[in-house]
Formats: structure tokens, sequence, C-alpha cells
């Protein structure tokens, strides 16, 4: 019989992270069940009143750091294991990124006593980078043995490698797309477009959120290069994106100071390399060490929150042949393939399961 994992939380099963572990669990013989409670602090007596079937292990996933004392309560009364995927410190967000909380403060230690208290609920937490499993460990007390790494990745049935489009006359195009965070540092980008002094050059950012109206205010206040073209684009659904990457010559990926941006790798930076893009993205500890140490993975680094940098960047590659920008985007995809491809992934879940649930192993060909 299959082994039942319970998806537990108020969570969105569309968002990329969630639909591609889903789809694994799949693949590697699981019933995937979902349990989305109305009110996540009460969702384990609602869960009581549901006829939910016995899993075999709870997952609460990205972001859903609300639901975890209801499931770890609900888990812990059927003796079932639970793993958490929190994907970002809510602790690390508020005070860190959005500034909410002032470090130090009563209200700071409040919220990070309150996010440790719910990670030691879990027999295992999932982290995306081993930046993010070092913060875990040293703000919230995270044992090491607990803490498992599982790359974000990036679907490979949707992102795969296309030729570049041609160059036409108003230049190449630099495409970034996000929710403009801080951790995005999308000012940079606009900054960058202001001092750019290359050929010409098409920038395109897509997306919506808190940045987005500054950045506009940033673009209309100051004159841009007569040879750029910056464009603001409404989001675009999640099927639409592998086509609009493929419209685009080189990925931007983030370019913010905080310290999360320190942690993460975005969805954006596994999803242009794995399109066999370019992707100049800000300098952070958060990659393998054998991507950073070589000199040609397809990704361009530049400094955090540096738009000289950032523009420097981009003159050198609107000036370079297509020829160069293939070669870039070979490496790119060769970086995705052999760092981040979804057999690594599916073995790392895989090998999370093991240590739960006695399982039939994995085919090592997957």
């Amino acid at each position: 019989m299959n082994p039942t994992v319970l998806w537990w939380g108020r969570f969105d099963p569309h968002y990329a992270r969630n639909a591609f572990l889903m789809r694994l669990f799949g693949e590697l013989g699981w019933q995937v069940v979902s349990f989305r409670p109305r009110w996540s602090p009460l969702g384990q007596w609602e869960a009581a009143l549901r006829p939910l079937p016995k899993p075999s292990l709870v997952w609460v996933p990205a972001f859903r750091q609300r639901d975890i004392a209801a499931a770890a309560a609900w888990a812990r009364t059927r003796s079932v294991p639970l793993i958490i995927d929190p994907l970002i410190s809510a602790y690390d967000k508020q005070v860190f990124e959005r500034r909410k909380f002032d470090p130090g403060s009563a209200r700071a230690e409040r919220l990070r006593r309150w996010e440790a208290q719910c990670f030691s609920l879990a027999d295992a937490v999932v982290v995306d980078t081993p930046a993010h499993a070092d913060f875990f460990h040293e703000a919230l007390a995270v044992p090491r043995e607990k803490l498992h790494l599982i790359w974000v990745g990036a679907d490979e049935a949707r992102f795969r490698a296309t030729p570049l489009p041609p160059n036409p006359e108003a230049g190449p195009e630099a495409l970034f797309w996000g929710s403009f965070l801080p951790l995005h540092g999308p000012e940079t980008i606009v900054a960058a477009a202001q001092c750019y002094q290359g050929p010409p050059l098409r920038l395109t950012l897509i997306g919506d959120g808190p940045l987005l109206a500054r950045c506009q205010a940033l673009a209309h206040d100051a004159p841009l290069p007569p040879k750029l073209t910056l464009t603001f684009v409404p989001p675009i659904s999640y099927d639409a994106l592998p086509e609009r990457i493929a419209q685009a010559h080189f990925v931007l990926g983030i370019f913010g100071a905080t310290p999360k941006a320190e942690r993460v790798i975005p969805n954006k930076v596994f999803q242009g390399l794995a399109s066999g893009r370019p992707v100049v993205t800000r300098q952070a500890p958060s990659y393998p060490e054998p991507v950073i140490q070589e000199t040609a993975s397809g990704l361009l680094w530049v400094p955090a929150a540096d738009p000289n940098a950032l523009a420097r960047c981009l003159t050198e590659l609107a000036a370079s042949a297509p020829a160069h920008w293939q070669r870039l985007g070979e490496a790119a995809r060769t970086t995705f393939l052999r760092h981040f491809n979804e057999t690594t992934i599916r073995r790392q879940l895989a090998a999370l399961l093991a240590r739960f649930v006695e399982t039939t192993p994995l085919d090592p060909t997957r």
C-alpha cells in the first residue's frame, strides 16, 4: 500500500514550490491528500471532524508557520511525523526584510521565540539553501540534525532551453519578473537603467508589489539614456512565463541588500537557468560552492544594491555578440542540469522521507 502524506495548511497548491513537491511526492509513489482548514489555529479540531485518513506523515508547506502548531497537535495524537517546509522565516521577514520591528525589541524577540517554538514542534525542517539552514540553526535554535536541504529548482517540463530570439534594432531584452519586494532590489534595476551608457537595450520589469510605485516614480523623475527602453508590465500567469522568458535574451535575478537576499536563490534564477538564459544577479553565499567558483556558469554576479555595477554588466552583455549570449545560455542550462535538476531534488526529497517511512528504494536511474 502506498504511503500517504497529508499536506496541511492554508497553502496555495499552485505556488511553484508546492506544486513541484506535490508532483515529486506522487512520482515517489506517495498519495497526496490536502487539508486546508478554515482557520489555522483550530485546524486540529476541524481535522478531527473530517474523515481524514491516517497519513504516514504530515507536511506543512511554504509560508504556513501559522498552521504548524495545529498540525503538530493533530500529528502527535496519532504518532505521525511532522515535516515543515517554511521556505522563509517570519522573524527574518518582519524584522530584517520589512523592518516592521526593530532588532532587539520586545516585539521582535516575541516573534523570534514564537517561530522558534513552532519549528521545535517539527520532526524535520526543510531548507532551500545552506544559508537558510545556518540562519534557522543560529537564530531559531533548530538542531542541525533536523535540517534537510531541498533545492527549489524549476519544473523541467515547463522551463526548457529555447533558441535565443533575434537581436532587434532596439537591442536585446533583459527580463525581470517578481513581486517587487525589498530582497528583489528592483530600485537597483531602475537606477542601473538611468546610468546605463551602452548600446541599445530593453529592460522589462513584470509584476506588482510594494516597491512598484516607488520604482515607477524613480523612472519618471530622472531621464533615461536614449538607447535604453524601460517598460513596466502587469503580472502574467505562471503558465505564460516560460514563453515570455523565451522571448528575452537575459534574465535579471535579485539585487537587494537585505540579509534575506543573501540566503535565498529565488524562483526566477532557477527558471532562468533552466530556460537556458544568462542570469544576472547579486552575489550571495546561498549557492553551492562549485557554482560560485565556476567561471562559466551562466550566472553573472554583481554586488548587492550596486546600480553602477549592474549597468556595467548589462553594458558588457549588450555589447557582446549573440554567439556569446548563446554560450552563456548553454552554460546556464548546464549549471541547472548539473546542480538543480529534478533528479537531484527528487533524491533529496526521497532521502528525507526515508528517515521516517520505509518505502521502495528510489530507482537510481530516475
